[in-house]
Formats: structure tokens, C-alpha cells, sequence
């Protein structure tokens, strides 16, 4: 997120000694884009079928696609009914996240990528124009960049279950 500076507030994982991890979260938190106060943002990749990354944009069911045909349905630019798309780099590739409903606490966004369910949730709503800058994933299984802050934990993942 270029310009801004973002802790690391959480990691979490959901999956069990059969199957292994099957889907991973990334917390972060800083400044509110549009200011005002601390603003949260949940990072999520997952196999269908999982259900984090919906439990924590507050939909219901294991995946986002019922509500991923609404959003891929839209009118279009120009209609005043038009949702547009954020898009973020996930392995140096641009990918697509469509606005999904959720509550009116936070604004959620869903997508794809190598078969794996893409999700970003932002606390407040309004840090869902955090996904207008430029954002850049990247596996920290193959590089951790060195200047990774770390900071308190994030009320937004949830604990052991």
C-alpha cells in the first residue's frame, strides 16, 4: 500500500493434522485511507470449500460464488447501480476482487487465483478504498520482506476453534 505504513497484526490458519492447511489469513493494520482513526485489513487464501474467508467477510456458506455471480452481473461503468473491481498483484499477476455484501462494519471483496478463493476484508467499511492503491501480495514462504513491523494482535481473526 504504496506512502502507508502497515503492521503485521496476525497470521492464522484453518485446516487439521489429515489435511493440512488449507487456507491462510494475514492481518494488517495502519492509518484509515480516508482518516479518522486505525484501519484493519484481512488478507485470505483458501481452497473452496473452506469458509474463513466468508466467516470473516460475514456471508454465509463455504464460498463467496453466490455472491460473486451478483457482483460479476453488474450493469457496468456508467450505471449508477455499477460496483466497480479492485485489483492487486498476487504472484506479480494482476487479479481481479469484486465489492460482495457484508455487513455495514466493514467492506468485503472476493476473487480467484490458481484455483484458490481471494479475499479482503476491511475494517471500517470506508479502508475498502485501501484496495485502490496499489497492493502487492506476495508468499512469505519464499521471501519476508526485511522491514515487516510487527504489531498487537488483530481483534479480527479468530482464535483457536
Amino acid at each position: 500500500m504504496t506512502g502507508r505504513r502497515y503492521t503485521l497484526t496476525g497470521v492464522a490458519y484453518a485446516g487439521d493434522d489429515r489435511t493440512g492447511v488449507r487456507a491462510t489469513a494475514v492481518a494488517c493494520a495502519g492509518p484509515a485511507p480516508l482518516g479518522g482513526g486505525p484501519a484493519d485489513l484481512v488478507f485470505v487464501a483458501e481452497e473452496p470449500g473452506v469458509g474463513l474467508g466468508t466467516r470473516l467477510a460475514g456471508l454465509a456458506g463455504p464460498d463467496p460464488g453466490p455472491e460473486l455471480v451478483d457482483a460479476l452481473t453488474d450493469p457496468g461503468p456508467g450505471h449508477p447501480d455499477h460496483v466497480g473491481q479492485a485489483r492487486i498483484r498476487v504472484a506479480g499477476h494482476p487479479t481481479p476482487l469484486w465489492l460482495v455484501n457484508s455487513p455495514t462494519d466493514r467492506s468485503a471483496y472476493a476473487g480467484e487465483a490458481r484455483g484458490m478463493w481471494l479475499h479482503a476484508i476491511a475494517w471500517p467499511a470506508s479502508a475498502g478504498h485501501l484496495l485502490a492503491e496499489d497492493v502487492v501480495l506476495h508468499d512469505l514462504t519464499e521471501w519476508t520482506p526485511p522491514e515487516l513491523v510487527y504489531g498487537a494482535p488483530s481483534p479480527h481473526l479468530p482464535g483457536r476453534a
